[in-house]
């Protein structure tokens, strides 16, 4: 499904980032705020021999950036993939939780609501693409962790 092109206007779909849309998108916030938030954060990172140049949304975010981002918003990280693992998650609805996720992918970030992919393009390679982990919402992570913890004590 393409909806991230929609909710942007046609100069900024044309140069946003993977990431920077796909927050947008599964956060619901204001386009514009993520991007300036993102670029906040960039401005925290330190350069080195491999980090010439601070993330920035138009031309791209480090992983760590975002990773801090999401969850200074609440969001959980619940990792799919273990080292020497293989892979257990692609990206199909069946196998992954409902509600609204920010998927990571090899090469690509997207957003999920509900089972429904939400980018500018497909990326799930005919639901054959590995899902390395995804972030929750604050609201479904809370309510995942108290369902696991009342399954412990029972």
């Amino acid at each position: 499904m393409t909806t991230a092109g929609a909710r942007l206007p046609a100069t900024e779909a044309s140069r946003a980032t993977a990431s920077a849309v796909a927050i947008a998108i599964a956060a619901g916030l204001n386009y514009q705020q993520v991007c300036d938030d993102l670029n906040r954060w960039g401005t925290l990172e330190r350069r080195s021999r491999l980090r010439s140049q601070k993330s920035s949304a138009r031309d791209g975010i480090y992983i760590s950036t975002q990773c801090r981002y999401l969850r200074s918003l609440g969001w959980v990280w619940i990792p799919t993939m273990f080292i020497g693992s293989g892979c257990k998650v692609h990206l199909r609805a069946d196998e992954l939780p409902s509600g609204w996720l920010f998927v990571s992918l090899s090469k690509h970030l997207t957003a999920v609501i509900d089972g429904v992919i939400h980018d500018t393009e497909d990326p799930s390679r005919n639901g054959m693409r590995y899902v390395y982990g995804y972030y929750l919402e604050p609201v479904t992570a809370a309510v995942a962790t108290a369902t696991s913890v009342g399954a412990r004590t029972q």
